[in-house]
């Protein structure tokens, strides 16, 4: 079976070699037809404690680790890439 993949924002780096990582999906209210937001946080092992909070990142399953980790961090997500200003003299 396929490990599961998800990506999230970093909301807590404080424990050591584990930051909390809360994951948004976007789900058809069963009723209402109205598209809703659910969002879960997961606690996943970052090795090396290079992630902080606030940024956007990769977590992978794997084999539980402690009571509440069964979550990896991958890596990083670039989503905040700034184009170089360009001045155009006219």
């Amino acid at each position: 079976m396929p490990k599961r993949v998800l990506t999230g924002l970093v909301v807590s780096d404080k424990g050591e070699k584990t930051v909390v990582v809360n994951v948004e999906r976007k789900v058809k209210h069963p009723l209402y037809g109205k598209i809703i937001r659910r969002s879960k946080k997961y606690h996943a092992h970052d090795e090396g404690n290079e992630y902080k909070a606030g940024e956007t990142v990769r977590i992978e399953e794997t084999a539980p680790i402690s009571k509440l980790k069964t979550w990896k961090v991958v890596g990083r997500v670039n989503t905040h890439v700034t184009p170089e200003r360009i001045d155009v003299d006219a």
